[in-house]
């Protein structure tokens, strides 16, 4: 069976829950292959969870280099040259992105951008995309070998499962011909809140929250229920919350167990990035917003009035 290597995200000791998805989608296609680009110890502190969800090899490239965009294009140029996969697959991030096009360009690859799964395809790799804020499904095919492709987090359900996870040491190639250098980085600072991409409840606030000042009402709640602070695009192209929390077509995409709507009105755009989402809880004074159109449960009322008693209840039932 021909291998099928996975990028790992992972920080400061952690995978992201994106690559384990990534694991599960490679089953379809081969065995997976997991490929660790970090500083010296990373893959020691990452196998455990990389076997525990399938993965048949580790390749771990350790470097002191702090562009890590680099030498990750590197080692996995390297190791399509001398392993042949069937693909490679990387998580769709900023990051991510930027690796699937050099990668690509590279290798002389195939490149399925922002899919939403995979599958074998008369001998070769296969892409599904929804597209049009998910009002169409596409299906494509690659006809390189070892095609790049991204998977959308949130697309994949993770499934464990028992991997060798044999750790091999492989070099980074010496960068050449570069004419520009990270020199530093600076972190997101997301709170004590979950990631966005991670969380299993979000809290989501849109243009009906009103202000900067009143989006306060949807951080209480997230914080009561340990969830995640989302906003809709609107929310975010009136200054009401930063860009980096923004979920849709245009921002992030997501796929929690809950997701709580507030004051959001449901356009497609909106509905693109959460409509996979396993329960949705709308809360909306317009009774006929689209957001009720997709919504389990539906609220038509005041959500200043609505988010307060329901965090109060949360609280309450936790003490």
């Amino acid at each position: 069976m021909a291998e099928v290597l996975v990028l790992v995200d992972h920080l400061d000791g952690e995978i992201k829950k994106s690559t384990f998805e990534l694991l599960t989608a490679a089953r379809a296609l081969g065995e997976p292959s997991a490929v660790v680009v970090g500083p010296a110890g990373s893959g020691g502190k990452l196998s455990e969870g990389l076997k525990a969800h399938g993965a048949a090899k580790i390749y771990v490239a350790e470097t002191d280099s702090s562009d890590f965009l680099t030498p990750q294009v590197s080692v996995l140029a390297s190791l399509v040259e001398s392993k042949d996969p069937a693909a490679v697959l990387i998580g769709v991030s900023a990051d991510g992105k930027e690796i699937a096009g050099r990668l690509a360009v590279r290798t002389n690859s195939a490149l399925l951008g922002d899919v939403v799964g995979v599958s074998a395809v008369d001998g070769g790799a296969g892409a599904t995309h929804s597209v049009f804020g998910g009002a169409f499904i596409a299906e494509a095919k690659a006809n390189t070998a070892h095609p790049v492709i991204t998977l959308r987090p949130g697309s994949v359900e993770v499934e464990a499962a028992d991997g060798a996870g044999a750790e091999e040491s492989v070099e980074v190639p010496a960068a050449s011909g570069r004419s520009a250098t990270v020199q530093s980085r600076e972190p997101v600072t997301g709170g004590d809140r979950p990631e966005l991409t991670e969380a299993s409840v979000i809290v989501s606030g849109g243009r009906g929250v009103g202000s900067a000042e009143q989006f306060s009402v949807v951080e209480g709640l997230a914080d009561s229920l340990g969830a995640a602070v989302g906003a809709s695009r609107a929310a975010v192209d009136s200054g009401f919350y930063p860009h980096q929390f923004q979920v849709g077509q245009t921002g992030k995409t997501v796929s929690p167990q809950l997701y709580i709507a507030l004051g959001i009105s449901g356009a497609i755009q909106h509905r693109a990035g959460m409509q996979t989402s396993k329960t949705i809880i709308a809360v909306n004074k317009d009774p006929e917003a689209p957001i009720f159109e997709i919504a389990d449960f539906g609220v038509v009322g005041d959500l200043f009035k609505v988010a307060p008693q329901l965090q109060e209840e949360v609280t309450k039932r936790k003490s």
